[in-house]
């Protein structure tokens, strides 16, 4: 069963071991730009007045990502420190997305990013985009086909526009529509 969660959701969830401590909370996700999928967690103290703990937790040391918290075997999942939410020097696209416009490959402006839709799983990875339209409505975009993520532009295919979803619940169905629209293109084209 696909289950999606918004981006903002997973932040601040608790991250505890399976004995039950708790050992900071999700303060950002990081993605791998090229296949969306999430490379690690950063994190921060909990508390109202806690700062960052400048470490990180890959998503390869997460047991379980849950409803309520991130769930790790013991403190030792975490790196000692954050480099490895820092970029790669040679990685192409990523940064942070909020705020960025999303444009169709033929040029139309879709919205600009709210938050990402992260499909759970095995291998989390992002699904898709909540946006807010010029006429300040919020729309959920699949992410199927060629994507194209960089620090001031989310492009994704023309025909994204016709198959958003207004909540997470229609989002497969947008995402499944989306994806028989590009085979069709591709067969024809």
């Amino acid at each position: 069963m696909t289950t999606y969660m918004r981006a903002s959701e997973i932040a601040k969830k608790p991250v505890v071991t399976l004995a039950g401590e708790d050992i900071g909370q999700v303060k950002d996700l990081v993605f791998d730009p090229s296949t969306g999928s999430i490379r690690c967690f950063t994190l921060a103290g909990r508390g109202l007045l806690a700062g960052p703990l400048h470490r990180a937790l890959l998503w390869e040391n997460v047991h379980a990502l849950g409803p309520h918290a991130v769930m790790v075997r013991d403190e030792s999942a975490l790196e000692e420190d954050d480099s490895a939410a820092r970029s790669d020097a040679g990685a192409r696209g990523g940064g942070n997305v909020l705020g960025v416009a999303v444009t169709t490959r033929g040029g139309t402006r879709l919205g600009v990013v709210t938050d990402a839709v992260v499909e759970t799983g095995r291998a989390p990875r992002v699904a898709g985009y909540e946006i807010e339209t010029a006429e300040r409505r919020r729309s959920l975009l699949p992410v199927t086909g060629p994507v194209t993520v960089s620090g001031d532009r989310v492009l994704v295919p023309d025909a994204t526009a016709q198959h958003s979803a207004g909540d997470l619940g229609g989002l497969a169905a947008a995402a499944e529509d989306l994806r028989d629209h590009l085979r069709h293109e591709a067969r024809e084209g």
